[in-house]
């Protein structure tokens, strides 16, 4: 597939893109590139391949989630800007 001027041009408007005359044609040079490769990935022969959902076996491992009381609150609560009732005070975000 062989794309045009035109075509980049059109992409760019639907972008909101103003584009140069030099910078049409590398975005054309660009496009066409990956266009060709595609082509190339799309036609590669993979028959007698096995189907693959992920390139090794590995899993995710994960620590077990346990709730712990954080004993320290007065070195906690230094960081913070003020405290009220044992949590963090912050001003209102929201009118």
């Amino acid at each position: 597939m062989q794309v045009s001027k035109e075509e980049i041009l059109h992409i760019a408007n639907l972008a909101n893109l103003t584009l140069e005359e030099n910078e049409v044609q590398q975005y054309l040079e660009n496009l066409q590139e990956i266009l060709d490769f595609a082509n190339i990935v799309n036609n590669a022969n993979v028959d007698n391949l096995d189907i693959t959902i992920g390139a090794n076996e590995a899993k995710n491992v994960f620590r077990k989630d346990e709730v712990e009381v954080f004993k320290d609150n007065k070195a906690l609560f230094m960081n913070a800007p003020s405290e009220e009732q044992n949590m963090f005070k912050i001003p209102k975000v929201i009118n």
